[in-house]
C-alpha cells in the first residue's frame, strides 16, 4: 500500500501565528521542527498499519519546510516549488491513499486559525462547480481524479470540521481548538503527534478494510470560480485566455481537475503581481 501524505503547516500543533509559519521570522525555525514532527507521527502510524510506501509533499510556502534531516528514513520527501502538482505533488494512480497533515480552515472561518484560500494576500474564496471550498478541496480533488481517497486529517477543530462536511467520515486529529484567527488551545506536541499517529493507522487500517468514503470526483466540466480581494487581482487574473470575469470574480471551465488546478494555480500567480 502507497500513501500520500500532503502536509502544511497553518495546521501544524502549536502553530497560531503567522510569524511562526513565515520563513524568515525567528519563530520560523521552531515550528519548521514541529512540522516535521507532525509528519513523522503520521509516517510512523501509515508504516504501524502495514503500508509499503510512503511519499511526503511538503505543500506549505516554496516547499523547503520539512527538516529532512530529521524525516522518517521510510519516507521519501517531495520539496520545492513550483512543481506539477503544488500541494500534491506525488500524486497518481499508484497511490492508495491521501493524508492531510497541518491543514487549516478556508478564508473568512470563524473559530480557525490563520484561515486562508491558498493565498491569504489575493484571494477571498473559491468554489468548485459552486462547492465553496479550500485547499482541502483543491487538493482533494486533484486526488479523485486519480481515484485517491483523502482518508485522514490533522488541524484545527474547523480544519477537521469542513474536511468531514466535503469529503465523508474521514479520520482526524485535532491537534488545537481555535477561538480566534490567532488564538487556540494547542495540545502538547508530544499529545498531538500520538493522536496523530494514531489517527494515521486508523485509517490505513480502514483503507485496507474498504471502509473509507469515495474519492473526491466532480462532475465534469468542472468550473472554478475564484473571488479577489481586490480588483486590480481581477485585472490580472481576467488576462488568462476563456476566463470571464463578474466583478472580483474570475471563472472558467475545465475538462478534468488537474487542468483546473493550474489554471486556478496560473489565475493566482498573476493576481499576486
Amino acid at each position: 500500500m502507497k500513501i500520500l501524505i500532503a502536509a502544511d503547516m497553518e495546521g501544524i500543533t502549536g502553530v497560531t501565528t503567522w510569524d511562526q509559519v513565515t520563513p524568515g521570522h525567528a519563530e520560523y525555525a521552531r515550528f519548521r521542527k514541529l512540522m516535521t514532527q507532525d509528519v513523522n507521527a503520521a509516517i510512523r502510524g501509515a508504516f504501524e498499519a502495514g503500508a509499503q510506501e510512503v511519499f511526503v509533499a511538503d505543500g506549505h510556502w516554496n516547499g523547503t519546510n520539512i527538516l529532512i534531516e530529521e524525516l522518517d528514513p521510510r519516507a521519501r520527501l517531495n520539496a520545492g516549488s513550483p512543481s506539477p502538482s503544488s500541494m500534491m505533488e506525488g500524486i497518481d494512480e499508484s497511490v492508495n491513499g491521501v493524508i492531510f497533515i497541518g491543514y487549516h480552515a478556508r478564508n473568512g472561518s470563524p473559530n480557525a486559525i490563520l484561515d486562508h484560500t491558498w493565498s491569504s494576500k489575493t484571494v477571498a474564496n473559491v468554489w468548485l462547480n459552486d462547492i465553496l471550498t479550500g485547499e482541502y478541496g483543491l487538493n482533494a480533488a486533484v486526488a479523485g481524479h486519480f481515484g485517491v481517497p483523502v482518508i485522514m486529517v490533522s488541524g484545527d477543530q474547523t480544519a477537521c470540521a469542513q474536511v468531514t462536511e466535503l469529503l465523508g467520515d474521514v479520520e482526524t486529529a485535532v491537534v488545537k481548538q481555535a477561538s480566534g484567527r490567532f488564538a487556540a488551545e494547542c495540545l502538547a506536541p508530544e499529545a498531538a503527534q500520538e493522536i496523530i499517529c494514531l489517527s494515521a493507522q486508523r485509517a490505513v487500517e480502514r483503507l485496507a478494510e474498504g471502509d473509507m468514503p469515495d474519492p473526491f470526483v466532480l462532475d465534469t466540466p468542472i468550473t472554478v470560480t475564484v473571488e479577489f480581494f481586490s480588483s486590480d487581482m481581477a485585472d490580472h487574473a481576467a488576462l488568462i485566455p476563456f476566463t470571464k470575469r463578474e466583478g472580483t470574480r474570475i471563472s472558467f471551465s475545465a475538462q478534468e481537475m488537474v487542468s483546473a488546478c493550474n489554471g486556478f494555480r496560473a489565475m493566482v500567480m498573476l493576481a499576486s503581481l
